[in-house]
C-alpha cells in the first residue's frame, strides 16, 4: 500500500515539471515585446540618422545590440531551461537547430547567463560613456562610479561562478 502511494506521490512531483511550461510561454511573449521595442528603436533611429550627431547614432546602435543581447539571452534560458526543467524539445534532423541545444546543463546556463549580463552591463556602461558631457557634473560621476562598481560586480560574480563550477566538476561524485 505504502509503494502504491509512494509511486503515486513521485508520479505527482515529476508530472509538476509541467508546472513551468507557462513560465517559458511568457518569457517567448517577452522576447515579442522586446521585439516590438526594438523596432521602435530602429525605425527612431533610421529616421533621426541624417539630423543625429555621431555620438546619438552609436546610443541608438548600442541599444539595438542591449536588446538583441537580452532576446538571445531569453531565447537560451527558454531552450535550455525548458530542456533541462520541463521535457526535451524534439527538433532532433531540424537543418537549422543551434549547435548548444541540448548540450547545455544547468551549471552551462548559469555561465551563460552571468555572461550575457556583463556583457548587458558594458553596453550600458559603454552607452553612459559616450553620453558624458564635457563638464561632468559631480552627480554624473557618482552615477558613473556606482555603474563601474555594479558592472565589476558582475564580473567578479561570473569569475566566482566559473570558479566554484570548475572546482565542483573536479569532485567525485558530480
Amino acid at each position: 500500500m505504502f509503494a502504491k502511494i509512494e509511486s503515486g506521490l513521485e508520479r505527482f512531483i515529476f508530472n509538476s515539471r509541467w508546472l513551468l511550461a507557462p513560465f517559458f510561454v511568457g518569457l517567448v511573449i517577452s522576447i515579442m515585446l522586446l521585439l516590438v521595442k526594438f523596432v521602435q528603436e530602429l525605425v527612431h533611429l533610421i529616421s533621426h540618422v541624417v539630423t543625429a550627431n555621431e555620438s546619438d547614432v552609436v546610443i541608438g546602435v548600442l541599444a539595438l545590440i542591449d536588446l538583441t543581447l537580452i532576446g538571445s539571452l531569453l531565447l537560451m534560458i527558454i531552450f535550455s531551461g525548458y530542456e533541462i526543467f520541463v521535457s526535451k524539445i524534439d527538433v532532433d534532423g531540424h537543418a537549422d537547430k543551434p549547435d548548444w541545444m541540448g548540450k547545455v546543463d544547468f551549471s552551462g546556463l548559469k555561465l551563460k547567463v552571468i555572461g550575457a549580463i556583463v556583457a548587458i552591463s558594458a553596453i550600458h556602461l559603454l552607452k553612459t560613456f559616450v553620453e558624458i558631457t564635457d563638464e561632468p557634473t559631480a552627480g554624473n560621476v557618482e552615477m558613473f562610479k556606482w555603474k563601474v562598481i555594479i558592472h565589476m560586480a558582475f564580473v567578479v560574480s561570473g569569475v566566482l561562478f566559473a570558479l566554484m563550477d570548475r572546482i565542483a566538476s573536479g569532485t567525485a561524485g558530480h
